[in-house]
């Protein structure tokens, strides 16, 4: 079963080998993304392995199924840049639900603590012998109450973070697990009393755009946003207006909705043409990491064992509803099949 590996970098490649090692899979890896533009690349294969700033719409998905592709296998939780609906009937989506919640969950406090306590400006002041406490002061975490949108296994690890600060905590999923032991509240709710608020929700029609400019009017006077789900959940230019009037003091952003063309590039020589962006990255308040929060050894481990799995359990014709992302099964009113077999 031959496999094309789009959008590869030098850290997936070990993973995916070591585990690939003594399967029927043969693997190609490709550095460019998918798009209308590479498609052709997949020509010859039985299946394609794509990441999140691969764009798997239904021209992509209709000319991969023309080529004979079979299955497209995410390395990654989110599946917001693969059209679902397209593929039903034609080609089987699988992903990786959970491959290190807690890398995600601990790469936002990081962040939090770094704009909060300006730990970054402190480090370049102190590689040029600058000692000055001047405009490094923060606040305190403990008492402070963190909203928390979404609240699977990620939202849930943070929660757990958070406690061990002494926060109080304030919660919002559209599908509220009284296991978590959250106080669940509604959006509002949550706007109006959070002094931080954390998105760990995934992006669909419903949630984009849920931070916007009529949101961060609800929010209190200096709230800090942390985003390490995906970039679209926010407007990036009331997010901007919203810390140009000091209503937002902080960002901390590790994704951005029009990044997949930066991220994961080196643009350090290069003018960057994203004025957005750029505007983003120059304010003082503003951390903006390239969608990194899951690089950790434990997740890219991870990521590749579940991978691997999932497109030989597919060839080998075993059933696996559990990681398989369905457009009917996300429809339940539309799903007609039995949970322990395939989609179609």
């Amino acid at each position: 079963m031959k496999i094309a590996f789009f959008d590869t970098k030098p850290y997936d490649m070990p993973g995916f080998d070591h585990y690939a090692a003594g399967t029927d899979l043969e693997i190609k890896y490709f550095e460019t993304k998918l798009n209308e533009d590479t498609v052709s690349l997949a020509a010859g294969f039985d299946g394609v392995c794509v990441f999140v700033n691969d764009t798997v719409n239904e021209t992509v998905v209709n000319k991969l199924y023309e080529m004979g592709v079979k299955v497209i296998a995410l390395r990654c939780a989110g599946f917001n840049n693969v059209d679902t609906r397209a593929c039903f009937g034609k080609i089987h989506v699988f992903r990786v639900p959970a491959y290190s919640p807690y890398a995600v969950a601990e790469h936002a406090m990081a962040l939090l603590l770094t704009v909060n306590r300006k730990t970054h400006k402190a480090y370049n002041r102190t590689r040029e012998f600058n000692f000055s406490l001047s405009g490094l002061s923060g606040f305190d975490l403990h008492g402070k109450t963190v909203g928390i949108i979404g609240t699977g296994k990620i939202g849930q690890i943070f929660a757990d973070i958070c406690r061990g600060f002494g926060m109080k905590i304030l919660a919002y999923d559209k599908f509220p697990n009284p296991n978590t032991g959250l106080d669940y509240v509604d959006l509002p709710e949550l706007f109006t009393k959070s002094d931080i608020i954390s998105l760990h929700c995934p992006l669909t029609d419903e949630t984009h755009h849920l931070i916007n400019e009529e949101s961060i009017a609800m929010m209190k006077q200096g709230v800090v946003l942390l985003n390490t789900s995906r970039g679209g959940l926010v407007d990036t230019e009331a997010l901007i207006q919203g810390i140009k009037s000091g209503k937002v003091r902080g960002a901390c952003l590790d994704v951005y909705e029009e990044e997949g063309d930066l991220f994961y590039e080196d643009y350090s020589s290069n003018v960057v043409q994203d004025d957005t962006l750029v505007r983003l990255i120059a304010m003082p308040n503003v951390i903006v990491t390239s969608h990194q929060a899951f690089l950790t050894e434990e997740a890219l481990n991870n990521i590749a064992e579940t991978t691997v799995d999932n497109l030989v359990k597919f060839f080998n014709d075993v059933p696996n509803p559990d990681r398989e992302v369905c457009y009917h099964c996300s429809r339940k009113n539309d799903c007609q099949k039995e949970r322990h077999k395939k989609c179609f």
